[in-house]
C-alpha cells in the first residue's frame, strides 16, 4: 500500500511539475513570435525589441492612425497593452480596469474587469495613481492592483481564479509595477519607500497563488535572503549581517528600498534580476550609514530566491536616487570576449554594465553630461572604495546638513531616468534611453514615523540645468565604451517606454502627447503625431492580419506630470515636480487613450 501511495503521489508531482513546465515552455515560445507581445518588456531580457520589419527607416513617415481606444480613466497611463493572438489586452491606472479586446472582431470587448478598492489607498500612491501593466501566462492574466492585491483572471472570461494581498495599504504599502511570471512562479514587487515600508520582491505560485518566496531588500540574512559565504558583491561574500549592520537600530524596520521597477530574467543561468529603491526617509542625517540593500542590483535564483550577487550603486543615498530601473540583459563582445551583460540606467545618472553571471563591475559612465553630485565610479579594484561612487560635497545633502536648502544638484529626485524603460537592439547594439535633463534644490527636514503616514523629510524644488531650457533628452548609449551615440533634445522629460525594431526605427513618446519615430542609426525625427494626452506609456508592437501595427497609452501624469493628474499648484507639492513641469499645462490635458498606428493599406 505504501509502494502505492508513495507512486500515486510521485506521479501527481511529476504531472504537476509536466504542466507547470509546459506552461512555462509555452511562454518562452510565444515571446519568440514577434507577432504578440506577451511580457511588458516583450521578452525575459527587457530589450523592448522587435522583429517586426514592415515598418522602416524609409516608410515610417507614411504611419496613420489605424483606430484608437478610450479607457475610461484619467490620470497617469503607464505601461503597455499585451496582444496574445487575436487578443489584447489593456489595463488603466486606478481603479485598474482590465479590457480584453478581439482584434479579429473590430476590437470588440470580449470582458471587462474593474476591481472594487477602497479609495482610500490614492493618498498613499506616491507620485499618481499609475500601474505598469499586466502579465500573462498558464491562460491568466495578473493584474497588480494599487491596494497590492494581485489577482489571476481567467484570459477567456476574466473571472478570477485567485486572489492574494501582498502588502498593507494601511502602512503605506501600495501596488504599481507588473508581475513577471518565471517558471512556475509570479513575482511582484511592492511601493511604500515614501511611507517607510520595509519592500520586497515576491513570488508566488502560478497555479494557487500560494507564497513561494520572499526576499526583503535590508533586514537580517535569513529575511534578504543572502547567504554570508555564496552572495558576493564586486566579487567578494557579503559577510554575516551584511545589511542590518549598515543601519542604526531598527531603523532598517522602515527602510524602504522598495521594488516596484521592471524584473528581467536570464532562463539559463535561472536569475532574477530587478533593482531596490530609496532608503526611508529621504533625510539621510536620520539614518547614518550605508543602508544596504537599498538601491541595489540584485541577481536571485528564481527557484529560491536566494540572491548569488548584488552590487549597491548609491550607498547611503541622500538625493532619493531610486535604483528600481530595469536590467537589460545582452550578449555582446567586450574586449574581444563574449560576456554576457546587463545594462542599466540608474536614477543617479549613472549607466552601468555588469557581467550579470559575477556581478563583475565592467562600466560606470555618467549618461547626461549635466551629472554633478559625483565625479564617477571608483574602478580600481584595489582600492578600499572601489564600485562606489565619489560623492562631490558641495551637492552632499548629508555634508550640507539638516534645513539647508542644497541647491543645483543634476539629476533631480526623479533622476536621469526613472521608471521609464530604454530599449536594446541587437542590430546596431546601441540602447535608446529616454530621460530627464533637470537639477533640483533639495533641504532635507527630521521626520516622525508614523505608520501610513508620509515619511519623506525633504523638500524640493526642480527645474533644468542653469542655462539650458529643455528638460528632456532622448538618446543613444553604447554600453561597452559608456558613450552618448546621438542625442535628441525634448522640451520636457522623456517619460515613456522606448522600442526598437528591425526596421531601423525606435519609437518614443512625449509629456506633450507625441509618439515620435527616430533613425536607429542617426536619431534622425522621422515621424510624429500628437495623440490625445501626454505619453507616458511605453511603445509596443504586434502584426495581425499581416500588418504590423505600433500601440502606445497616452495619459499624463506620473511624477513629472502629477501637477496635472492630480490638480496640484504648489510650485513644492509633488514632491518639487509641480513647479518644474508648469508649462506641461500649456501643452496637455488629461486623457486615457490608446492610440493604434499603421501603415496605410
Amino acid at each position: 500500500m505504501r509502494k502505492v501511495l508513495l507512486a500515486t503521489c510521485l506521479g501527481t508531482m511529476a504531472a504537476s511539475a509536466a504542466s507547470v513546465a509546459i506552461a512555462n515552455d509555452e511562454l518562452t515560445k510565444m515571446a519568440q513570435n514577434p507577432k504578440d507581445w506577451v511580457m511588458p518588456a516583450g521578452d525575459y531580457a527587457n530589450t523592448r525589441y522587435s522583429k517586426l520589419n514592415q515598418i522602416t527607416a524609409a516608410n515610417v513617415g507614411k504611419l496613420q492612425v489605424a483606430w484608437t481606444f478610450s479607457t475610461g480613466v484619467l490620470r497617469g497611463h503607464e505601461g503597455g497593452p499585451l496582444i496574445i493572438g487575436n487578443m489584447m489586452y489593456v489595463h488603466t491606472p486606478f481603479p485598474n480596469k482590465v479590457y480584453a479586446m478581439d482584434l479579429s472582431q473590430d476590437n470588440k470587448i470580449v470582458w471587462k474587469y474593474e476591481p472594487k478598492q477602497d479609495p482610500n489607498v490614492i493618498p498613499v500612491m506616491c507620485c499618481d495613481t499609475v500601474n505598469r501593466g499586466v502579465a500573462y501566462a498558464d491562460g491568466k492574466i495578473f493584474l497588480h492592483q494599487a491596494d497590492t492585491t494581485l489577482v489571476a483572471l481567467d484570459a477567456k472570461t476574466g473571472k478570477e481564479v485567485w486572489t492574494v494581498k501582498n502588502g498593507d495599504p494601511g502602512k503605506g504599502a501600495t501596488g504599481t509595477s507588473s508581475p513577471l511570471v518565471v517558471k512556475d512562479k509570479v513575482l511582484i514587487g511592492i511601493s511604500g519607500g515614501e511611507f517607510g515600508v520595509q519592500c520586497h520582491m515576491t513570488a508566488y505560485d502560478l497555479k494557487t497563488g500560494k507564497l513561494a518566496w520572499r526576499a526583503f531588500s535590508e533586514g537580517p540574512d535569513d529575511q534578504i535572503m543572502v547567504d554570508p559565504e555564496k552572495t558576493t558583491a564586486l566579487g567578494k561574500p557579503v559577510g554575516k549581517d551584511s545589511s542590518i549592520k549598515t543601519w542604526q537600530g531598527d531603523q532598517w524596520k522602515i527602510g524602504g528600498g522598495c521594488t516596484w521597477g521592471w524584473t528581467s530574467y536570464d532562463p539559463e543561468l535561472n536569475l532574477v534580476y530587478y533593482g531596490s529603491g530609496n532608503p526611508s526617509t529621504w533625510n539621510p542625517k536620520q539614518r547614518p550609514g550605508d543602508n544596504k540593500w537599498s538601491m541595489t542590483i540584485f541577481a536571485r535564483d528564481a527557484d529560491t530566491g536566494m540572491a548569488k550577487w548584488v552590487y549597491q550603486m548609491t550607498p547611503h543615498d541622500e538625493w532619493d536616487y531610486d535604483g528600481v530601473n530595469e536590467m537589460i540583459l545582452s550578449d555582446q563582445q567586450m574586449n574581444g570576449q563574449n560576456r554576457k551583460l546587463l545594462t542599466h540606467f540608474d536614477r543617479n545618472g549613472l549607466a552601468y554594465t555588469m557581467d550579470r553571471v559575477t556581478g563583475e563591475l565592467l562600466v560606470a559612465e555618467k549618461y547626461d553630461p549635466k551629472v554633478n553630485w559625483t565625479t564617477g565610479v571608483d574602478m580600481n579594484k584595489s582600492s578600499p572604495t572601489y564600485g562606489r561612487p565619489k560623492v562631490v560635497d558641495q551637492y552632499s545633502t548629508e555634508k550640507q546638513g539638516e534645513d539647508v536648502n542644497t541647491k543645483g544638484v543634476c539629476p533631480a529626485a526623479l533622476g536621469t531616468k526613472d521608471q521609464q524603460p530604454g530599449a536594446y537592439s541587437p542590430d546596431t547594439q546601441l540602447f535608446y534611453v529616454p530621460t530627464n535633463h533637470v537639477c533640483m534644490d533639495y533641504e532635507p527636514f527630521k521626520v516622525n514615523y508614523t505608520a501610513g503616514q508620509p515619511y519623506v523629510g525633504a523638500t524640493l524644488s526642480m527645474y533644468p540645468p542653469p542655462g539650458e531650457t529643455h528638460m528632456g533628452n532622448f538618446i543613444a548609449w553604447d554600453n561597452k565604451t559608456g558613450k552618448i551615440v546621438w542625442s535628441n533634445k525634448e522640451q520636457f522629460s522623456v517619460w515613456a517606454g522606448a522600442l526598437a525594431t528591425a526596421g531601423g526605427v525606435v519609437f518614443y513618446g512625449t509629456l506633450e502627447g507625441y509618439l515620435k519615430a527616430v533613425d536607429a542609426k542617426t536619431g534622425k525625427e522621422l515621424y510624429k503625431f500628437k495623440t490625445p494626452s501626454g505619453i507616458i506609456g511605453n511603445v509596443t508592437t504586434y502584426e495581425n492580419n499581416g500588418r504590423q501595427y505600433i500601440a502606445v497609452l497616452s495619459g499624463v501624469g506620473g511624477w513629472a506630470g502629477i501637477g496635472l493628474a492630480a490638480g496640484l499648484t504648489d510650485p513644492t507639492a509633488g514632491l518639487g515636480a509641480v513647479g518644474g513641469y508648469a508649462a506641461l499645462t500649456n501643452y496637455t490635458a488629461l486623457g486615457g487613450a490608446l492610440t493604434v498606428f499603421a501603415l496605410p493599406q
